[in-house]
C-alpha cells in the first residue's frame, strides 16, 4: 500500500500542486497578489517538492524523512521573512487537495503522513546550530576563506596543515565534512547564495584533489569498489570522501561522480568485477532511484557484489537501507571504511 500511495502521488503531483495553490491563493489573496504569475508558478513548484518528499516518506514508511524536510522548509521560510502561518496553511491546503483528489484506497495513508508532518512543525528549531564546533579553528578558517572566494589561501591552509603532520583522514572528517555541512546550513538559512554554495563545493573538491598524492601510499589490497551517485543526484563530495578513504586503506576505487545513469553504474561494476558498490543519496526524493539501481543489480545472475548506501536520508531513517535492499549503510566516511571491510570480509 505504501508503494501504491507513492505512485499515485507521483501520478497526480502536478494537479495536486495546482489545486493546493488555488485553495491557498483564495484563502490569502492579500499575501500572494504582489507576487503575480511568476510567484504563482514558484508556489506550484514548491508544493510539487512537498509532494515528492511526502511520496518518498510513504514509499519508505519513514515519517522522519518528511518531518525533516518540513523542518528545513520552515527554517528557509523564516530566513526569507515569510509569515509564520504560510507553511501550516500550505499543508492545510494540501490536505484538502489530497482529500478531494486521491483515490479512497490510498487517501488515508497519505493524509496520516501529512498530518504527522504538520504536527511536527511546533517542535522545529528555527535556526539550526552551526556544524563547526567553536574549537575547530581549522574548519572555521577554511570555510571563512572559501566564503571570501579566496580559494588559493584556503588550499594553502590545508596543504600546510597536512605537511605539518595533520592526517588526511582528520582533514576530511573535521574540516571538509563539517564545513560542507555548514555551507548547507548557511544556504538553508539564506545567509549565503546558491553561487557561494556552489563555489565552496567546487573549491573543496579542488583542495581534495591536491591531497591525492597522500592517498596512494599504503599497501594495496585485492578489493575493488565502484562509488556513484544516483541519476539526478548532484551532491558528490560525500561519495568522493568515501572513495578516498578506501583508497588510503589500499582499495582500488572507481568514483563515477554525480548523476550517474544506472546502466553505467552496473556496467562499471561488471567491468571492474567490483566487490562493493557504494551508492550516495543526498536528496530524499532520489531514494527510490537507489532502490531501483539495487534491484537491477540483483537481477543479474550470479552477481555477488555487496551494496553499501549512505547520505542524508539514511542518517535520518536508520532502517531505510534495509527497505531498499542494500547490504549495509554508513553515516560518514570513517564508518563507510569499517562497513566496507565488514561487508567484504
Amino acid at each position: 500500500m505504501k508503494t501504491n500511495t507513492s505512485a499515485v502521488l507521483h501520478q497526480y503531483q502536478h494537479n495536486l500542486a495546482e489545486r493546493t495553490v488555488e485553495i491557498q491563493y483564495a484563502l490569502q489573496p492579500e499575501v500572494w497578489k504582489a507576487y503575480g504569475d511568476p510567484g504563482r508558478e514558484k508556489s506550484v513548484r514548491d508544493v510539487g517538492f512537498h509532494l515528492l518528499y511526502l511520496a518518498e516518506a510513504l514509499d519508505a514508511g519513514a515519517p522522519e524523512l518528511f518531518i525533516e524536510y518540513l523542518a528545513w522548509v520552515k527554517s528557509l521560510f523564516e530566513s526569507l521573512r515569510f509569515r509564520q502561518d504560510i507553511l501550516p496553511i500550505t499543508l492545510d491546503c494540501m490536505r484538502q487537495a489530497l482529500a478531494e483528489n486521491l483515490p479512497e484506497q490510498v487517501r488515508q495513508s497519505a493524509l496520516e503522513m501529512l498530518d504527522k508532518g504538520a504536527k511536527s512543525l511546533a517542535d522545529v528549531i528555527a535556526l539550526p546550530p552551526s556544524f563547526i564546533e567553536p574549537d575547530n579553528t581549522l574548519a572555521r578558517q577554511f570555510l571563512d576563506l572559501l566564503l571570501q572566494c579566496n580559494r588559493q589561501a584556503a588550499s594553502q591552509l590545508i596543504l600546510e596543515a597536512v605537511q605539518n603532520g595533520l592526517p588526511v583522514r582528520q582533514v576530511y572528517l573535521q574540516v571538509f565534512q563539517n564545513s560542507q555541512r555548514e555551507v548547507g546550513r548557511l544556504w538553508q538559512t539564506n545567509q549565503i547564495s546558491v553561487a557561494q554554495e556552489h563555489f565552496c563545493s567546487a573549491a573543496t573538491q579542488m583542495v581534495m584533489s591536491q591531497l591525492y598524492p597522500h592517498l596512494f601510499t599504503g599497501e594495496r589490497k585485492e578489493r575493488r569498489m565502484v562509488m556513484a551517485c544516483v541519476g539526478g543526484e548532484l551532491h558528490e563530495i560525500g561519495a568522493r570522501m568515501v572513495a578516498d578513504f578506501l583508497e588510503i586503506e589500499g582499495w582500488d576505487t572507481y568514483f563515477l561522480g554525480a548523476n550517474t545513469p544506472p546502466e553505467s553504474v552496473i556496467n562499471m561494476v561488471n567491468e571492474r568485477n567490483a566487490d562493493l558498490l557504494g551508492i550516495s543519496v543526498t536528496m530524499t526524493f532520489h531514494v527510490s532511484q537507489a532502490r531501483e539501481l539495487i534491484r537491477k543489480l540483483r537481477q543479474e545472475a550470479g552477481r555477488s557484489t555487496r551494496v553499501m548506501v549512505g547520505g542524508y536520508p539514511f542518517n535520518l531513517s536508520l532502517d531505510l537501507w534495509k527497505q531498499i535492499g542494500a547490504d549495509g549503510f554508513a553515516g560518514d566516511a570513517q564508518a563507510a571504511l569499517l562497513e566496507a571491510e565488514r561487508l567484504t570480509s
